[in-house]
């Protein structure tokens, strides 16, 4: 994660506003959608060492295995250590920005 962000027990912390996700009202139990800007991602891999099993190279460049998926922090921290800053975690019911945040 970036120097920005911090891990609170497994749960994303902004020190900005001094709230995790979870008190944000963010990463609740509902599904997530992993998006990749294929034209952004270097293709460096870092996310599938990250999130083992939930992202996958493909033309040398990063896929979510499932486009929707159960919550699972793994999937936050991938979008957060992402070099180029090219994966974005939402809800999938609101379309909420869980990760990265900014």
């Amino acid at each position: 994660m970036s120097q920005e962000h911090e891990t609170t027990r497994g749960r994303a912390h902004d020190p900005a506003d001094g709230r995790t996700r979870e008190a944000a009202g963010e990463g609740a139990a509902g599904a997530w959608r992993i998006e990749v800007d294929r034209l952004g991602c270097a293709g460096t891999g870092l996310c599938l060492g990250t999130a083992h099993g939930r992202m996958r190279l493909d033309g040398g460049r990063a896929r979510p295995v499932d486009e929707v998926i159960d919550p699972d922090e793994a999937v936050l921290d991938a979008a957060e250590t992402c070099p180029m800053e090219a994966i974005t975690v939402r809800d999938a019911e609101t379309g909420q920005v869980l990760a990265p945040l900014r």
